[in-house]
């Protein structure tokens, strides 16, 4: 693209990698952690470690957005790194479940966090609804208009954030902190990981609209390391207050448990407040999803791996696959429940991001010094443990889920070969008659 056409900033790519990342997953995962592991530090540890994996995730993929500054994300990487059999793997993985899946969840979590502003009548899953046929009106018009109205929200609620959980932090200092020890499950903290990284998905978010962001080679990979750097302390934040605030036995299995923490620490209007706040953060993510997704879409349908219908015109989104994503996250909605979509998202885009990292390692190899990649090769290397050990776990733990992921890439392989299959019927030079 040329560099005229590019409408984003660094500051919108960084304010889209926190919009992406703060989301369903740190208002509602730390109650089904402290059921499964028992112990508030163990939380604490899992949170530390997946902001750790992120930002090992966010050092590799600024390496290849420098070297490869286009929309598309891991669709695009893997086709120059590996095979394009594994950017169909990946780009349909993107699809399904990086963004359309997901936004089901985010959308059903928007709706339990508003339901004390609505009448009792008002049903989650419309109200869901609603906030999905918003944002992607809001993305169909324009996709610079969306990031600036996003931009701005974002700085407004990371204030709001840090505000919140300094004074919830302030006010259990120092007795909040005397908790009675609990023995832990060490066991589970590999599936925990898993859990987790659906909080932190959304750090390579800058990543799919790469050939909107103005001088892609600089502004990538700061959004990127700064985006995530950002979410990484605020969850620490906002979670050592989740998780201190109650009784384990009053929070464990909760999805609302930023309400619960709130009430324990400033009573019912500061409950209210910070369930505003939580719906916001949604709403949010639900937006940069919807922005984000489709870009994947559109660079398949250019090159020839999806229609043609999902192109996307001159300065206009890719609006066909904005609403495809669209219909797929209403029927996640409507089918799925929220635990499972967690962890079977986790998952499958663990798999889909460690083909992206031995993409990077086999150019950076072949390429030699010239490919600069932070850390080489401890930082690709230590990302790529904690991947395949976490995903082995959560396998071994979360069987069904697991399969279904599996299964879905599977499906995706399958989809290659038939695609490739056609491709050459019809490059088959006609028989003489």
């Amino acid at each position: 693209m040329n560099e005229g056409q590019r409408r984003l900033g660094q500051g919108a790519a960084t304010a889209l990698v926190v919009a992406s990342m703060v989301g369903t997953g740190v208002f509602t995962t730390s109650g089904i952690l402290l059921e499964s592991l028992g112990s508030p530090w163990l939380v604490l540890l899992a949170w530390l470690l997946g902001g750790v994996v992120a930002l090992l995730g966010a050092l590799c993929y600024g390496a290849l957005a420098q070297r490869i500054p286009e929309s598309g994300g891991e669709y695009v990487f893997l086709a120059r790194t590996l095979h394009p059999g594994a950017a169909f793997v990946a780009g349909w993985l993107s699809l399904v479940v990086g963004f359309s899946v997901p936004l089901g969840a985010v959308a059903s979590a928007f709706a339990e966090y508003v339901r004390p502003f609505l009448p009792d009548t008002a049903s989650p899953r419309v109200v869901a609804t609603v906030l999905l046929l918003g944002v992607s009106l809001l993305h169909f018009a324009s996709v610079s208009i969306g990031a600036r109205v996003q931009a701005v929200v974002v700085v407004a609620e990371v204030v709001l954030i840090v505000l919140f959980a300094s004074f919830g932090l302030g006010r259990l200092y120092p007795d909040g902190y005397h908790v009675t020890p609990v023995a832990g499950d060490y066991a589970k903290m590999g599936w925990a990981l898993v859990f987790v990284s659906f909080a932190y998905l959304g750090w390579n978010a800058a990543v799919y609209i790469g050939g909107e962001v103005k001088e892609p080679r600089r502004n990538l990979p700061r959004a990127l390391l700064y985006g995530t750097s950002i979410v990484t302390f605020l969850y620490l934040g906002l979670n050592a207050l989740f998780v201190f605030a109650a009784p384990v036995s009053q929070v464990a299995g909760r999805v609302n448990i930023a309400h619960i923490a709130a009430t324990v620490v400033g009573g019912p209007w500061l409950a209210m407040a910070v369930s505003g706040l939580v719906a916001l953060a949604l709403a949010l993510c639900a937006s940069a999803f919807t922005m984000t997704g489709p870009q994947v879409a559109a660079r398949m349908a250019q090159d020839g791996l999806l229609p043609r219908v999902f192109r996307a015109s001159p300065g206009r989104p890719p609006r066909a696959a904005l609403l495809a994503q669209l219909l797929v996250g209403l029927f996640a909605l409507w089918t799925a429940t929220f635990g499972e979509i967690l962890t079977y998202v986790g998952f499958t885009l663990g798999i889909s991001t460690l083909a992206t990292i031995i993409g990077l390692c086999r150019i950076r190899i072949k390429e030699g010094k010239t490919l600069h990649v932070p850390g080489w090769p401890w930082v690709p290397g230590l990302f790529m443990v904690f991947v395949v050990s976490s995903t082995s776990f959560a396998v071994v733990q979360k069987p069904i889920e697991g399969l279904v992921g599996l299964l879905t890439l599977g499906l995706g392989v399958a989809f290659f070969f038939l695609h490739r299959r056609r491709k050459a019927a019809k490059q088959a030079p006609a028989a003489p008659a």
